[in-house]
């Protein structure tokens, strides 16, 4: 993934499985107040951003946090989580769940390669194309025919997030074009991703643009709801995704050398954007390097 390891890999055809705090009126996906953790509540539907029919949107300042690296109780004050796809949703809270949808998945590459071996991208010695900051292969997105064959791939794994009783999805590596060769640009990427919006919609789930401002101009045309941006402080990023999403952002930041401020990050944008910091291997609680702060 894009900035941050991701350590694990998982239609649901009504909401009704999904997590307490979810109800139907009028046709439309609303959130009723219900404890969590710390004695907060999530806001009642007025409150609510609704893109489409039982489609739940997050509130904008929710606190966050990032667990893609595994569940652990949530800090007194959050209110909305993210975890991978194989996690279980955090009981009461706004979940969003993690999927690598555009490069494999740490270890994950030999099922491809005996699966699907024409979907990984390749150079033209016909060498697999790597990101090397993660170790994680793209994936082929440059034609139509392997885009829906990816969509239901992917699509799959997004079922099963709405199956668990997440609200939401964040597909991972929209950026991979960056890291290409020259093999993907902007455009195969966004079809994908709008092929991706189309399966959480028709999931029920909202769906996250993740990183990348290249494709902001885009977000409407895609299907993206709200965003997950890393670092967005430390790149200057965060007015413009909370200029695209309304403050629909959640955002994380990470500790270690050379980082901006967090709390010079909170004083800036602390007023559009929901920040976590995190340890860069969003360590479970109770962890040696476990990190965990808000605004």
């Amino acid at each position: 993934m894009t900035r941050i390891l991701s350590l694990f890999f998982r239609r649901r055809s009504a909401v009704a499985g999904v997590a307490s705090g979810l109800a139907t009126a009028l046709g439309v996906g609303v959130l009723v107040g219900c404890a969590v953790a710390g004695g907060a509540t999530l806001d009642a539907a007025p409150k609510q951003r609704v893109k489409a029919a039982d489609v739940l949107l997050p509130t904008a300042g929710m606190g966050f946090d990032y667990q893609i690296g595994g569940g652990y109780t949530p800090p007194d004050g959050v209110r909305a989580v993210s975890r991978d796809r194989e996690d279980e949703p955090a009981p009461g809270l706004y979940n969003v769940c993690y999927v690598n949808a555009f490069q494999t998945q740490p270890g994950a590459l030999k099922w491809w390669q005996d699966t699907h071996p024409g979907l990984l991208l390749r150079d033209a010695d016909g060498e697999l194309i790597i990101d090397e900051g993660w170790d994680e292969a793209l994936l082929d997105t440059s034609t139509a025919a392997r885009r829906t064959q990816l969509t239901e791939i992917v699509g799959e794994w997004i079922d099963g997030c709405a199956e668990s009783g997440f609200q939401a999805v964040e597909p991972d590596n929209l950026d991979s074009f960056e890291r290409s060769k020259g093999k993907l640009t902007k455009e195969h990427n966004a079809a994908f991703a709008e092929a991706l919006a189309a399966r959480a919609h028709s999931d029920g789930l909202a769906i996250a643009q993740k990183n990348t401002t290249d494709l902001l101009d885009r977000h409407d045309a895609i299907g993206f709801d709200f965003a997950v941006a890393e670092e967005c402080a430390q790149f200057d990023e965060c007015d413009a995704y909370a200029d695209a999403y309304d403050n629909l952002v959640f955002a994380i930041e990470y500790e270690g050398e050379g980082h901006v401020g967090f709390d010079e990050s909170c004083s800036t944008w602390g007023d559009r954007v929901s920040f976590v910091l995190r340890d860069l291997d969003v360590l479970p609680a109770g962890e040696k390097g476990y990190v965990f702060r808000t605004c």
